[in-house]
């Protein structure tokens, strides 16, 4: 059974850290009103719940589950990715991986389960357990488990450290329960002997390289996150390309070499 509005309205401000009153000044509304809504002494309108769903910063499929639970019709789409109307967005994502190349790239959906990649993605997937590679490929579950990525990255506490603090602030803001389990998941893995990671004490890296051992070569790579701008439909909403760079001309070197080897192929992480 799904909770009254009012009750969501109250765990999501408790969550974000907000008093009545804070999130009343944020939506220009009286905190005597916003507590009524949360009690479910005043129906909210449509324009209010979104207005409230906008303040406490939810993502689009929040929103909707706001106004489901108000007794509204969600205001944004959630469309699958594979269907005609979503062919615009699939051909602009396929363009970005393909002009990325020959560095990998990758986009994830809400899980980090890849759903596009290109052919620099064999990088990751090299010696990997089968079934770690089973489509849905979960990118966050490759780079951490003993089977996957984990042996290879050299400086892998360090990387671990920031994915999981990356997964945590984003269970922190859905309260998503496949999310929560994910980082259960993966805090459990085994990761050797290696020490906890301590804070940086040099400035020389602007940001986090992974380093990652590739057959007889080291690699060094700069991630970068894009999503797109200003969406409407929740699936579009949640879609982000991961794209790697060479932090050195050594790296770069070797990644167009590898690419100008490798056979053409399809998509590496088996998505659609």
């Amino acid at each position: 059974m799904s909770r009254p509005v009012g009750e969501l309205v109250r765990r999501w401000r408790e969550q974000r850290g907000y008093s009545q009153l804070a999130l009343a000044s944020r939506a220009e509304i009286s905190a005597r009103h916003l507590s009524f809504l949360e009690t479910g002494r005043s129906r909210p309108s449509r324009d209010m719940v979104l207005r409230l769903g906008r303040h406490l910063d939810l993502a689009l499929r929040e929103q909707n589950q706001l106004l489901l639970a108000a007794g509204y019709a969600p205001a944004y789409t959630d469309s699958p990715l594979d269907i005609a109307d979503m062919l615009p967005v699939r051909e602009a994502l396929r363009q970005i991986l393909t002009g990325h190349e020959p560095f990998p790239a990758l986009v994830v959906d809400r899980n980090w389960n890849v759903v596009l990649s290109n052919s620099g993605f064999r990088l990751f997937a090299e010696g990997a357990a089968p079934e770690l590679l089973h489509p849905p490929v979960n990118a966050l579950r490759l780079a951490l488990h003993p089977e996957g990525m984990q042996s290879r990255i050299i400086n892998f506490p360090e990387w671990r450290d920031q994915l999981l603090q990356r997964l945590q602030r984003r269970v922190e803001l859905t309260a998503e329960p496949g999310l929560t389990e994910l980082y259960r998941e993966l805090l459990g893995y085994s990761s050797g002997t290696e020490p906890a990671p301590r804070p940086r004490t040099d400035h020389t890296d602007l940001t986090l390289p992974l380093r990652l051992r590739y057959r007889d070569a080291e690699l060094s790579l700069i991630c970068t996150i894009a999503t797109f701008g200003m969406p409407l439909d929740v699936t579009v909403a949640e879609l982000a390309v991961e794209a790697f760079l060479p932090a050195d001309g050594v790296t770069g070197e070797l990644l167009k070499g590898l690419h100008a080897a490798a056979p053409a192929g399809q998509d590496p992480a088996g998505a659609a």
